[in-house]
């Protein structure tokens, strides 16, 4: 079998989801660079490969698949090394409840409307901040009620609801704020902790 190919820039959250997912299993992968936000737009190229021209894109043997999630899980499903997911049907349906909300609730909230909008722009829009910050704690909260006791959010596992907060977490204490507001949070701190001081995530590190 041909190593995987992942499509993307080692600055998107989504992009380094799947990384992660990929180091965790021991998978040796090629990080194609696509930067969907360059001067001179989306490679046409790329859109053979994602139609809407997000990133990542995916590709192992001629299959081809875009949508973190489902990359993720073919990840993890396609080939060997430790699971990802649990077993059983309520601890898997809590990892995909984690994953849902993180991506409909917390991404936007921590990473744009914190922790880009105050390290990114001259003029930094403080009420959209002040708002994200306040959807952010509501994330924080609910992602501690779901945490499952043990060192990972689902227990004694570390699964893909683990990989999927983490690079979020990453863009959101880049920033005071965001800093502060996980302290108060000391269950998800100290999973922070232990999540970002595996192998795993110092291999999936921007660049520079």
């Amino acid at each position: 079998m041909s190593r995987p190919v992942v499509y993307g820039a080692d600055y998107s959250v989504y992009v380094r989801i799947v990384r992660l997912a990929l180091e965790e299993k021991g998978i040796d992968y090629e990080l194609v660079p696509v930067d969907i936000f360059a001067a001179d737009g989306i490679p046409a190229w790329y859109f053979e490969h994602h139609p809407f021209g997000r990133i990542p894109a995916f590709a192992h043997d001629g299959f081809r698949l875009y949508e973190t999630s489902a990359i993720a899980r073919y990840v993890d499903e396609a080939f060997d090394g430790p699971a990802l997911q649990p077993v059983e049907v309520r601890p898997r349906a809590t990892m995909n409840q984690i994953i849902g909300m993180l991506d409909a609730y917390a991404y936007r909230a921590m990473v744009w409307d914190v922790a880009v909008e105050r390290l990114e722009k001259e003029a930094p829009d403080e009420a959209l901040i002040a708002d994200g910050l306040r959807r952010a704690s509501t994330a924080l909260r609910a992602l501690s009620s779901l945490k499952a006791a043990g060192p990972w959010l689902l227990g004694d596992q570390l699964t893909l609801a683990d990989l999927h907060a983490a690079p979020i977490i990453s863009y959101f204490v880049k920033v005071a704020e965001g800093r502060n507001l996980l302290a108060e949070f000391s269950d998800i701190h100290a999973w922070w902790t232990r999540v970002s001081g595996r192998s795993s995530f110092a291999n999936t590190e921007q660049a520079g």
